[in-house]
């Protein structure tokens, strides 16, 4: 190790120290460590953090400066020109070498290769490394050497490399800073908080951080994940491990969250088959990476190119409506509601509140995704792209055109004692169960008792399902029509 080099971290959505390859390299070639974090949105393109997103980052970025002082570290915040910040701190200490993680959106994959290049060309030693994926985008084929579209055989190879992952990397004892550390600025500089405090939902639903990452998956590998199977599906219960958002901002790495489960059967083998289907859904947030790395134009644009004659119906008061929790729908409502107010819905409930707005609503997709892109705390673009395309039927391994989810259905199946309703659509609390989902069946004497009025306390049905649904069909009819005009 040479005794004077100095290392620059450039942390982006990597926010731990545990399982962190770039800073596992700083700390073992360098002498002298700089974490540094640039807050650039402009540079993120359409695509940058919405509300919640900024809420979690906030609240994370200040628990991993503490997590860094801990161990004779900092992180150093700056604003602006990634490439700027970079060349400006690097200059400041003196460093020579820049390290990162890497991230796989459309525009940050070009950002960074420029910024590599640059970087490459101005003398610096660079090197990026995989701390959010079990496997890169491009090491996973077919046999013809083609990506995958379909999530059975793409799982069905990375599954068969699971044993061969590298152990979680521990996290460094120390991390020795130069004795001249660069300036920072302040953390509410970066302007991350709302100005109009609507965050009191998240902060009761939510601790963002590594430690509260950790805390979950340990939680959850040892005693919740018995439950995943059915929980996974049930809206009312508490049996899924809401990592997500921790994954997101790589507070936590799908290779810890395997380790930890694997590790937690010795004890507990019996959790075999329920540990097995989690890591399956892992499966999915890689296969989300994998399609959007090989078609990056389908976060705007349906991967099908058929679907670009869908008559889609715009109607922002119907939009309106959808994201405010006020269709007449009650799971749906639940979810948009739940969502408003903790940036957060449960798995099963996306794929309902998607399926009216897309389907019976026929509103774009796209729409969708940009709202839950600016209210989910764990807004992740390959996820969100990869949902909202396969419950609009238009993207890889899409569900079947005519599969439209039933909300009543779908409440009576997952919400059997209407719980999550009730907690989330309060004013229809009264209501007996045979109605509660379905309010405008109830008989006027129904209603009464329970003081709901339709229209005025609560919405009727925004949509009659069963024309809607045949609309829908009506329409995917002409996308699979062939050389049907727009």
């Amino acid at each position: 190790m040479n005794d004077s080099n100095t290392a620059v971290v450039w942390f982006r959505r990597d926010l731990r120290l545990t399982d962190n390859p770039a800073l596992a390299a700083a700390c073992g070639r360098a002498q002298h460590v700089v974490a540094l974090y640039v807050h650039a949105p402009d540079e993120e393109g359409e695509w940058r953090h919405g509300g919640a997103s900024r809420w979690w980052l906030h609240h994370s970025l200040a628990r991993l400066d503490a997590s860094l002082r801990a161990r004779g570290g900092a992180l150093v915040l700056r604003t602006g020109s990634t490439l700027q910040a970079l060349l400006a701190v690097a200059r400041e200490v003196g460093a020579r070498q820049v390290y990162w993680n890497r991230i796989y959106d459309p525009a940050l994959v070009a950002r960074d290769t420029g910024i590599k290049a640059a970087l490459d060309e101005s003398g610096f030693e660079c090197e990026s490394f995989n701390a959010a994926l079990l496997h890169e985008p491009w090491e996973v084929r077919t046999g013809a050497g083609e990506p995958y579209r379909v999530f059975t055989p793409f799982w069905r190879s990375c599954a068969a490399r699971l044993d061969a992952l590298p152990r979680p990397l521990p996290p460094p004892a120390t991390i020795p800073s130069p004795a001249a550390a660069p300036s920072s600025q302040a953390l509410d500089e970066l302007g991350l908080l709302p100005t109009i405090r609507w965050d009191s939902g998240l902060q009761a639903a939510w601790t963002p951080g590594e430690d509260a990452a950790l805390d979950r998956i340990e939680a959850f590998a040892s005693g919740a994940v018995v439950g995943y199977p059915e929980g996974r599906n049930r809206p009312d219960h508490a049996d899924t491990s809401r990592l997500s958002p921790h994954l997101h901002f790589g507070e936590i790495g799908p290779r810890q969250c395997v380790a930890a489960l694997r590790n937690a059967l010795v004890e507990n083998p019996g959790a075999q088959a329920a540990t097995d289907g989690f890591i399956r859904q892992l499966g999915w947030r890689e296969f989300a990476h994998h399609l959007l790395h090989h078609y990056p134009h389908t976060a705007t644009a349906p991967l099908d190119a058929r679907f670009d004659r869908y008559p889609w119906q715009p109607d922002a008061a119907v939009l309106e409506a959808w994201q405010r929790g006020r269709t007449g729908y009650p799971i749906v409502d639940a979810g948009m509601r739940e969502l408003w107010t903790t940036g957060w819905m449960h798995n099963r409930v996306r794929m309902i509140v998607a399926s009216l707005l897309t389907k019976n609503l026929r509103q774009h997709w796209l729409d969708g995704a940009r709202w839950f892109w600016d209210t989910l705390v764990d807004a992740d673009l390959p996820n969100n792209t990869l949902g909202w395309q396969w419950t609009a039927g238009c993207g890889a391994d899409a569900a079947p055109y005519f599969r439209i989810f039933n909300p009543m259905l779908q409440t009576e199946r997952y919400d059997p004692d209407r719980a999550y309703v009730r907690r989330w659509v309060p004013e229809l609390q009264a209501l007996p169960d045979a109605y509660i989902h379905r309010p405008w069946e109830a008989p006027p004497a129904v209603l009464g008792a329970a003081g709901i009025e339709l229209g005025r306390t609560y919405p009727g049905p925004i949509v009659d399902f069963r024309g809607s649904r045949q609309a829908a069909l009506d329409g995917y009819a002409r996308v699979r029509e062939p050389g049907r005009a727009g």
